[in-house]
């Protein structure tokens, strides 16, 4: 193998390059481009279409190329196939568990999307409606003595007397008492009755089932803790709900045999045996001795009465309205009716006669609240009025909300008239504001602050009166000429608001109110009272939600940072987030608003001071314990910022930003990796400017740079992103002909690769880092080309250190990493022995300037080659000792003949023979890629076309294509 003699070939680029260069021919396009949709028409033939018809389908032009995607599947689109399959008519659709589609569209039609479900006030009332004190459920279980029938009984009245008698074991049966429940475990106890009333359903016990339910309904008639009584209303009629959606779907299901009901079905359709089972159903709830279960279990089966007659809803809705009269607590007969109102909203949303009765029933009872019973209850308990009278909000908002839905304007006026004529109205008052569309309720906001001035202060509190207006006017404008005037009228109750709690749950509403009509003056002065409020007794720690909520109102509407950063108030503001976690999420709203509004960069000292601040606190979060996740996510907002600052031609203050930023955001890696690539834009944007002459200044600037990225790199833990960044860093400073610092990039980077480990931690998985370091070292060999030679060091000292420690590097096992690494440093080899390189950098010399061609600069080109083939001929030798290594021995050869191919000069007989040995050695298994194999002859045949490649002719002559046998 010593006897191989390299020498490079010659090479001419620029004919090279033109020789490479596709031919262009002209092409008619016409009306076809290739970007243009393609129309798929439906093509599938009509069943019964007249004998000499055809039927219609879309045809393209014909002078337009086929569609290769088309063409795969032979003309056919996938999803036409699918229309062209599916039967003309579609099957009836199998009704779900609600039953009745067409009654379903109906009330589509007069309950649209912008109605305001049950569901969604759910969750809010049991998180508002609380209590510490400990709750009762009283439940009634049913005797198991059994009762000898009267004998002579016929089997019907026998079944009725059975069941009615169960009924009976219900109300008389052993009292079962569980005390002292905390609020979660009263929850707990009414799921686990939810459940017990689904078993018992699904395991045929339908009286059972019944029980549960009357039980649970006698839990409402209970307001021993009045302030929970909300959030029992909602657990309770969850139950309620459950029981009603059974009994539906199983009279559904008797009603679908033999064959479906239709989607719009009426009680003429449905048999005689579903009927007298939804009639037994009211059978049993009629014998209910109690009014409040019986009024709650017939209303939860309310829409059973469609199986009966075509008006029994609308008959049994106003009953079941005035059986609420009989329930003497003003508070349970409230929700009794809202319950009512929720059923007739699911049922008949139409019958708005039944709504307006229950609201002026309700009305009528507001006459209780100043009487001895309530008084007396409320002393007991020891519940103020103001308190007692907001347990009415969610009945009286729901109640409401039916009613003033897509109701004309003038019914809110009527409403106002009404309610100025009854006394203790705040409550009512309350209710109105709050359920009628904000455009209306608007366009009186005067009307309704002289409303809200007369109200008794000791009935219900003013401030969540405002509260109420406050967010109706955050949804629609009130006349521009009032806005100021109720600004202030409000403003001034909720100044006065002494309850820190109180306070800002009003205050927050009015932010958006301030932010969407006024100006930084008139939302600096709102946050000056906030911080007046909040911060005595360290209020705000218990007030982070609503705090965060102005945050982000203000954000909604201020996106000029410059404005925002200039309110006297707002960093204060921001002062007032002491818990780190809330702290850092409030900065990183702030960051990402400012990333997606900030458009222009910016050099604002007002906006720089002030987000720097704001990512420092971001940065001070990190700690040993802060997951990688949040890491990355905070970098990216430091980042999306350090981006958006410029000082345009100002290079230096630049600069000085940088470094400042390095010793602010040290924890975090990927910021330091930007900011190393901010400092390289930054010279390189100086190269640019001077047009590669750089003056003394621009110079020093420059090498000031490289000194900054030479500082900081050795401070990642990443050893990929410190290679990656010598050699980026490098490249920039031979750009701005900075050649002892690009030096010392890349003898850094050369000393580094002993450091590389084996593997590397890629996504949480352990991988091999072979194809990051070569990868990395490629890309270095392209770099040293333009790399000129240090005056006190041997030739080509920076390639000769990098192939000693590619040399000394420990491999995984069985790897040909090191080899191909030989192999890659050949073209570099060969490049370097050109007179003129393929490519330099501008205004710098390189080694073809500095040698001008010499021999002993050739010479040891061509033996630091000649090493390197040996290296790999060795290695080829023994890969060929073992027979599972002669797949890897193939590629390897091949490879080598490339590299000869492409950069020796074949004239050379010892080194063709040695590029034809290669080539059989690497089809001498038969794993050589063939097609690749084919298309190198190809090749080879067409260079010997040029004069000076004639040579190849022989060479191909003496290569054969061998297969594996």
């Amino acid at each position: 193998m010593a006897a191989v003699q390299w020498r490079s070939r010659w090479r001419k680029y620029e004919p090279e390059l033109q020789r490479c260069r596709p031919e262009t021919l002209p092409v008619e396009f016409g009306d076809y481009h290739p970007l243009k949709p393609i129309l798929v028409t439906d093509t599938k033939t009509r069943r019964g279409v007249r004998k000499g018809s055809t039927s219609s389908s879309s045809s393209s032009s014909s002078s337009a190329p086929p569609d290769p995607l088309s063409s795969m599947m032979d003309g056919t689109d996938p999803l036409s196939m699918f229309a062209a399959s599916a039967p003309e008519t579609s099957a009836v659709p199998r009704c779900g568990s609600t039953g009745d589609l067409g009654k379903k569209k109906k009330d589509d039609e007069v309950v649209g999307a912008d109605f305001e479900p049950w569901s969604a006030k759910r969750g809010e009332i049991l998180a508002r409606f609380t209590t510490t004190e400990k709750l009762s459920i009283n439940l009634c279980m049913g005797s198991d003595k059994g009762k000898a029938p009267s004998p002579g009984s016929s089997a019907v009245s026998e079944k009725v007397r059975t069941r009615l008698e169960e009924l009976d074991d219900l109300e008389e049966g052993s009292q079962r008492e569980m005390l002292n429940l905390s609020q979660q475990d009263y929850a707990n106890r009414i799921e686990e009755l939810n459940q017990s009333l689904k078993e018992a359903w699904a395991s045929d016990q339908k009286v059972k089932a019944l029980k549960i339910v009357i039980q649970c309904a006698k839990l409402l008639s209970d307001t021993s803790v009045i302030q929970f009584y909300p959030s029992k209303f909602v657990l309770i009629t969850d139950i309620m709900d459950t029981f009603g959606r059974l009994v539906y779907d199983r009279i559904w299901t008797m009603c679908s045999e033999p064959q479906p009901l239709p989607d719009a079905f009426s009680c003429d359709d449905v048999n005689d045996t579903a009927k007298e089972t939804c009639l037994n159903w009211f059978f049993k709830i009629a014998s209910i001795r109690e009014l409040l279960p019986r009024l709650y279990v017939e209303a939860s089966i309310l829409k059973c009465n469609r199986f009966l007659n075509k008006i029994g809803i609308h008959t049994t809705l106003p009953r079941l309205t005035d059986m609420v009269r009989g329930i003497g607590d003003p508070l349970v007969a409230a929700y009794a009716r809202a319950y009512l109102c929720r059923v007739g909203m699911e049922v008949a949303p139409e019958f708005k006669e039944a709504l307006n009765r229950n609201f002026f029933d309700l009305l009528g009872t507001f006459r209780q609240l100043s009487g001895d019973s309530v008084q007396n209850q409320l002393v007991v308990q020891r519940v103020e009025m103001p308190e007692y009278l907001t347990l009415y909000s969610p009945a009286i908002n729901w109640i409401l909300q039916c009613i003033a839905y897509r109701a004309p304007e003038p019914l809110l006026t009527e409403m106002m008239e009404r309610c100025k004529t009854m006394g203790n109205n705040a409550l009512l008052l309350n209710s109105i504001m709050r359920a009628f569309r904000p455009e209306f309720v608007a366009a009186r906001a005067s009307n309704f602050i002289g409303m809200i001035k007369d109200c008794d202060e000791a009935g219900f509190p003013k401030h969540l009166l405002f509260g109420s207006l406050g967010r109706s006017l955050a949804s629609a404008d009130p006349p521009e000429p009032e806005r100021l005037t109720i600004l202030n009228e409000a403003w001034k109750v909720v100044t006065k608001v002494r309850s820190p709690r109180d306070y800002i749950n009003c205050a927050e509403i009015w932010v958006e109110f301030t932010c969407r009509h006024f100006t930084k003056r008139e939302v600096n002065t709102v946050l000056a009272d906030m911080i007046k409020h909040m911060t005595p007794d360290r209020a705000f720690e218990d007030a982070y939600p609503q705090l965060q909520s102005v945050i982000r109102k203000i954000l909604t509407y201020f996106h000029d940072f410059s404005i925002l950063f200039s309110m006297e108030r707002f960093l204060p503001f921001l002062d007032m987030f002491q818990k780190d976690s809330v702290r850092v999420e409030v900065c990183r709203s702030i960051m990402e608003v400012f990333i997606r509004h900030q458009v222009e960069p910016t050099r604002d000292p007002v906006i720089l001071n002030a987000m720097l601040h704001i990512c420092k606190t971001m940065h001070d979060s990190v700690n040993a314990l802060t997951l990688e996740d949040e890491k990355r996510s905070l970098s990216l907002l430091i980042i999306g910022f350090i981006r958006m600052v410029s000082f345009s031609r100002d290079f230096e203050q630049q600069l000085n930003f940088c470094v400042d930023s390095r010793a602010t955001f040290c924890n975090l890696e990927p910021v330091l990796v930007q900011l190393i690539h901010t400092v390289n834009q930054l010279a390189m944007e100086t190269r640019r400017v001077m047009r590669d002459n750089h003056s003394r200044k621009t110079a020093a600037f420059v090498r000031a740079c490289a000194a900054y990225s030479f500082i900081t790199i050795p401070s990642l833990s990443s050893i990929f992103s410190r290679l990656s960044l010598y050699l980026l860093s490098g490249q920039v400073a031979l750009a701005n002909q900075c050649l002892s610092q690009a030096d010392a990039f890349l003898k850094a980077a050369v000393s580094l690769l002993p450091e590389v480990p084996r593997s590397i931690n890629v996504e949480g998985k352990l991988r091999s880092s072979e194809s990051f370091l070569l990868d990395f070292i490629n890309n270095f060999l392209s770099t040293l080309l333009v790399v000129p030679d240090h005056p006190e060091h041997g030739v080509l000292y920076l390639v000769r250190g990098l192939l000693n420690m590619v040399q000394d590097y420990t491999w995984e096992d069985n790897s040909d990493a090191k080899v191909r690494v030989y192999i890659s440093a050949l073209p570099l080899l060969a490049a370097m022995s050109q007179e003129t390189y393929l490519y330099t950098i501008p205004k710098m010399d390189s080694n073809e300037t500095l040698y001008g061609g010499d021999p002993k600069f050739l010479s040891e080109i061509n033996k630091l080659c000649e090493t390197l083939i040996g290296q790999v001929l060795d290695h080829l030798k023994a890969l060929g000792r073992e027979e599972q290594t002669t797949r890897r021995q193939g590629a390897l050869a091949f490879a080598l003949f490339g590299a000869l191919l492409a950069h020796g000069d074949l004239r050379n007989n010892k080194l063709s023979q040695l590029a034809v040995n290669l080539w059989n050695l690497g089809h001498k298994h038969g794993y050589c890629d063939t097609r690749l194999s084919v298309r190198t002859l190809e090749h080879m045949k067409q260079q010997a076309q040029q004069p000076d490649m004639s040579h190849l002719s022989d060479a191909v002559q003496r290569l054969a294509l061998q297969s594996r046998t």
